[in-house]
């Protein structure tokens, strides 16, 4: 039964279906099959609703929301212009700024193709005019923006907690060390990238030009403040904190600074909706489709094949990051969470591993397949947003990949890098 679902899967993404429908028709025949018919099918419908009915899974469309209005808005733009008026002198600068401004806005968006659209737009223009080859420029944004899916608020984290029953307050700050340290990185590898290529400087601002650019950004800077200080105060649990910032985002962009009207906001409550629906879709069929494998009992015998249960607590965690590493080079990032973490549960409560710091190893493995070939999701959505082709967008992602991945060893050795902050500020 396994091979024939996983065949029909395959096929109908050779065929160009989008996600959802092999994940749908797979928990179709899944339930046909070990039911005998059409009789045990409204257990699939219960499955599906399962999934999607977790209060939590709110703050979903709210980060998704707010994320479009700031977008659509001058938060973004004001963002870089702070990071720029502090580092855009240095060797490298504008692209250590790029890869700062996208860690910013994914600290107050959660999404990843948001951070593209918003960051990647209006930077990626003055790096070429800088003198930057445009394979590192995609390269650098598309996996900067990656970092998102680390720093507070991740959708991908949301989804991780749901589905493994975790605090997600406590995921969201486990994520602030590694996505730091790969800002670090990324900054190291554009200074080196800058000396090499001989890329000139920008001017320095002046310390007027920072303070005004720093009292432009304060009103932007109310995100992560609504975000971080809101949760860990104790004044919002993470959804109350996705509502919060979805109306801080209308105050501002309607009333602050006067850039969204009426319309506007009809239209980006639409595009919100559209892509809401799609992925409660998702999630709903990976729901069903995941209790379809573990009543098979699918997951026991693979990961028996592989001795799994014999390994200690490095060895689940290495065999963890190459499934949701390979599994996110080829399929959407929330399918993939939904499909796999169930799966690694048991084995996870098994060994004593901690849920944070294995959710906060997934969430990295999801960001690194993200933008990895050949069917990373961050990939298409640059080539759609900036209109180049497949291989120009891939060829300078190399690099990007290996810091990525030499941080997941990190992660792996030294879990303080993401459970020292989580411990701190839940010592009790």
């Amino acid at each position: 039964m396994a091979m024939t679902i996983f065949s029909i899967m395959i096929v109908l993404l050779l065929l160009g279906f989008p996600m959802m429908i092999p994940l749908i028709v797979g928990a179709f025949v899944g339930f046909y099959s070990m039911f005998g018919g059409m009789g045990q099918m409204e257990t699939m419908v219960q499955q599906m609703m399962a999934g999607i009915r977790p209060a939590s899974l709110i703050a979903v469309p709210m980060f998704i929301f707010a994320a479009d209005i700031m977008t659509r808005g001058q938060s973004a733009g004001r963002l870089i212009d702070l990071v720029m008026a502090f580092v855009g002198h240095l060797r490298g600068g504008l692209a250590v700024s790029t890869a700062a401004a996208c860690t910013m806005f994914g600290a107050v968006s959660g999404s990843t193709q948001a951070t593209v659209v918003a960051i990647g737009g209006p930077l990626r223009p003055r790096m070429q005019k800088a003198g930057y080859k445009d394979s590192f420029i995609l390269a650098l944004i598309v996996n900067s923006s990656d970092i998102a899916f680390l720093i507070p608020p991740s959708i991908g984290m949301i989804i991780y907690g749901v589905v493994s029953n975790t605090s997600i307050a406590e995921l969201f700050i486990a994520g602030i060390g590694p996505g730091l340290l790969i800002l670090a990185l990324f900054s190291a590898y554009a200074w080196i990238y800058a000396v090499r290529n001989n890329v000139p400087t920008e001017e320095r601002a002046t310390w007027g030009e920072r303070a005004g650019a720093l009292q432009k950004a304060l009103w932007p800077l109310g995100f992560p403040a609504i975000i971080i200080g809101g949760i860990y105060g104790g004044i919002f649990s993470p959804t109350e904190a996705a509502a919060a910032c979805v109306f801080y985002a209308i105050i501002l962009e309607m009333f602050v600074f006067r850039e969204l009207d009426m319309r506007g906001l009809y239209d980006t409550a639409k595009s919100t909706g559209l892509i809401t629906a799609v992925v409660f879709i998702l999630v709903g069929a990976g729901a069903a489709f995941s209790w379809v494998i573990s009543f098979a009992q699918i997951p026991q015998a693979i990961l028996s094949g592989i001795g799994i249960d014999e390994m200690g607590q490095v060895g689940v965690l290495i065999v963890i990051s190459i499934a949701f590493f390979i599994g996110c080079m080829f399929v959407d990032p929330i399918v993939v969470i939904l499909v796999l973490v169930p799966i690694f549960a048991p084995v996870v409560n098994a060994v004593g591993l901690d849920p944070v710091l294995v959710g906060t190893i997934i969430t990295l493995q999801v960001a690194i397949g993200s933008a990895t070939p050949p069917f990373g999701c961050d990939i298409f959505t640059a080539i759609a947003v900036f209109k180049r082709p497949y291989w120009e967008v891939i060829r300078g992602t190399p690099p990007f990949i290996f810091i990525l991945l030499c941080v997941s060893a990190l992660l792996i050795t030294f879990p303080q890098i993401a459970l020292f902050l989580r411990d701190l500020a839940f010592s009790k």
